[in-house]
């Protein structure tokens, strides 16, 4: 039997698609890991097979042809069916949810949490993947990540849970021994989980205190959650973040010692390829995600009684 389909290459029509949705063969390429001229290399071919002009090209932008604006709608909706029917075969559509999380955010805030997902969703298995580096969502066998930055990543719907935001804490004992702490000067020269933690930096310039980790630099524990312990333990002031320990600080194990909460500039999301958001499993974990971080943030705003 004859197959009649008429169908262009899947490599022309993702890196036509991939452009269509940035309007850019720049970003295309970024995304799909190719140079400029690839992307549109491919899309000429398409073009030809076409019989028409999908983009409108100009001196510093593209523009789609409204041939072009009909087959990307088209594509698109093609690859994210095909994307989904492939990941289903693969046994990703229930099986096994993998995450990919900073260690500190798996630790003090999923972890004691995770197990209310997976009762909800039996069907699935969630493996979480606790580490700093950072994965490739179109290589690696990650379904989604929680990670830092500005939001904004070729190719990835990204979610806001939270600024970062941080302040100095430490132990009653600590506290006791070395306090009080009145004024941020008063932090110079008392013992420091993490001296050379960039977010002291922000701290400190924040309220215009010259701070020189110098030596100690070097010293610290490798994530929040490392440091979070320490400083419970009594051995020096942390710079964490309060939503990570809130419930450290509402035990009485960790004191916030200053009110105000200095911002880094980044931000803590929740990220998964753009061609994957129709996924049960990801959907399923980004709106439990997301009640979660409502109902906290609701907490955390609430009067206090």
């Amino acid at each position: 039997m004859t197959d009649r389909r008429d169908l262009p290459p899947l490599a022309a029509i993702r890196a036509f698609e991939t452009a269509a949705r940035h309007l850019s063969f720049t970003r295309a390429g970024e995304e799909l890991g190719m140079t400029q001229a690839a992307v549109s290399y491919q899309i000429k071919l398409l073009e030809e097979r076409v019989g028409a002009a999908l983009f409108v090209r100009q001196a510093r932008a593209v523009s789609l042809t409204s041939v072009g604006e009909e087959l990307a709608r088209v594509s698109s909706e093609a690859l994210d069916r095909l994307s989904t029917a492939y990941s289903a075969a693969r046994g990703h559509a229930g099986g096994v949810l993998s995450i990919s999380v900073f260690p500190s955010f798996a630790a003090m805030w999923l972890a004691p949490r995770i197990g209310a997902f997976q009762m909800a969703h039996s069907d699935l298995a969630v493996r979480v993947d606790a580490t700093r580096a950072m994965v490739d969502l179109t290589r690696d066998d990650i379904d989604c990540v929680i990670r830092g930055g500005s939001g904004h990543w070729p190719g990835l719907k990204a979610h806001f849970i939270w600024p970062m935001d941080c302040a100095p804490m430490a132990s009653p004992a600590f506290i006791e021994r070395f306090g009080p702490f009145r004024r941020p000067e008063d932090l110079i020269g008392v013992p420091m989980v993490a001296p050379g933690d960039p977010w002291w930096t922000f701290w400190f310039e924040h309220w215009k205190v010259a701070y020189d980790p110098g030596a100690k630099a070097l010293a610290g524990m490798g994530d929040g959650h490392l440091e979070a312990r320490s400083a419970m333990a009594g051995h020096g002031v942390s710079i964490l973040s309060p939503r990570l320990v809130r419930e450290t600080l509402a035990s009485g194990q960790l004191v916030q010692l200053f009110e105000t909460l200095i911002l880094t500039g980044r931000s803590y999301w929740l990220c998964y390829l753009e061609s994957r958001r129709n996924l049960p499993k990801i959907r399923a974990f980004r709106d439990w995600l997301m009640a979660e971080i409502a109902e906290e943030e609701t907490q955390i705003s609430a009067p206090s009684a």
